[in-house]
């Protein structure tokens, strides 16, 4: 009842305060107070290697937790612009109060290093609930392997954390791939959690070894120790190639139909600017269709016959936000481009390449 009482009265007020929701007004006073926006703020900044920044951070009243594996989307301004990138939390999912992000800085991560270099310690960020079916059985299996590299451990440890916080009694394999010990920034996080669990056997390999003598390892068969059964789940997570190399050999032994997957490396289709606009564009919780004829997706939206709220047109107030479930979209101010689904996109600066479905 006092849920129901507290949803009418925020309508009314969204309703007074038309044109911008309540939330823009209240971050005047403090980004941390919010009445339906879920924001996070910055706890503590670790470097715990040159190339990444681990963040604590501690979510607003709407944050309702994760399941270990998920993602969230992390968002922050730079430059005016709001910039937003998925990020899987890597803490155990039995904390439902704070969130820990590890983010690693790639040389074209114009995010990334943003995040890595200027975060700090009050810092409120926006954030939203958390999604993705990278997920462990509710019922936990017996024997569980994990395999990851670089940034995909992430989701990962997450799992392995959950399973101690849980007490888990099964038998787990977990492979990772550093670089070197230098770019490893749960390290000690393993060694601490292999000392733990002496029953569970935890194996770091190197890809990018200091020294002449050392020797690069990639995935191989035999680093997984003991037989890999078809009926025993696999989670892997990391680039490309680490992909490629367990998912041949899993089908060579008849496993692949227990792979468990998320891929970290997205690359969007480029968008030719030259091109002509093409595709439909479709407002899913309108039942409306459109053909895209290139304008911004608010300005498509108003030819529809629709009226998403909006602000200043200029990308500046965030109040045209919706999520984009699927398709490629361009960044009208920055010409970024993003193909994932999912996610707040702002329409008054965003345009549709070809299909896309969002939810006005």
């Amino acid at each position: 009842m006092a849920r129901t009482i507290s949803k009418i009265l925020g309508s009314v007020v969204e309703a007074a305060l038309t044109p911008h929701p309540v939330d823009r007004y209240l971050e005047l006073v403090d980004p941390r107070i919010t009445w339906t926006d879920l924001r996070a703020e910055v706890i503590t900044v670790t470097h715990r290697s040159d190339r990444s920044v681990t963040l604590l951070l501690r979510p607003t009243r709407q944050w309702t937790g994760f399941d270990a594996g998920q993602f969230v989307q992390l968002s922050t301004v730079i430059n005016g612009v709001r910039h937003t990138r998925c990020y899987s939390p890597a803490g155990s999912a039995t904390d439902r109060d704070h969130i820990e992000l590890t983010v690693t800085a790639h040389d074209d991560g114009f995010v990334s290093r943003h995040l890595r270099d200027n975060t700090r310690p009050g810092d409120v960020l926006g954030l939203t609930p958390a999604a993705g079916t990278f997920t462990m059985p509710t019922e936990r299996p017996g024997r569980m392997i994990f395999i990851s590299a670089g940034s995909g451990i992430t989701p990962v440890l997450s799992m392995l954390r959950t399973l101690a916080a849980e007490n888990y009694r099964g038998h787990v394999d977990f492979i990772h791939y550093a670089r070197n010990t230098a770019d490893h920034p749960y390290a000690r996080e393993l060694d601490s959690l292999a000392a733990d669990h002496p029953e569970w056997n935890i194996d770091t390999h190197y890809t990018r070894p200091a020294g002449a003598a050392a020797s690069s390892e990639h995935f191989r068969p035999d680093h997984l120790p003991g037989a890999t059964t078809p009926s025993t789940p696999v989670f892997l997570c990391g680039p490309s190639a680490l992909h490629s190399s367990v998912r041949e050999h899993l089908a060579e032994i008849g496993a692949l139909d227990n792979l468990h997957t998320e891929q970290f490396v997205l690359i969007p289709p480029a968008a030719d600017d030259d091109a002509p606009a093409h595709g439909q564009l479709t407002f899913a919780a309108s039942g409306t269709d459109a053909p895209n004829n290139g304008e911004s997706i608010l300005q498509q939206a108003e030819s529809a016959g629709l009226q998403p709220e909006f602000g200043c047109r200029m990308g500046i107030c965030f109040s045209c936000t919706a999520i984009k479930r699927s398709g490629l979209t361009k960044n009208i101010l920055t010409g970024d481009t993003d193909a994932e689904s999912d996610q707040h996109i702002q329409l008054c600066i965003s345009k549709p390449v070809g299909d896309c479905v969002i939810d006005i």
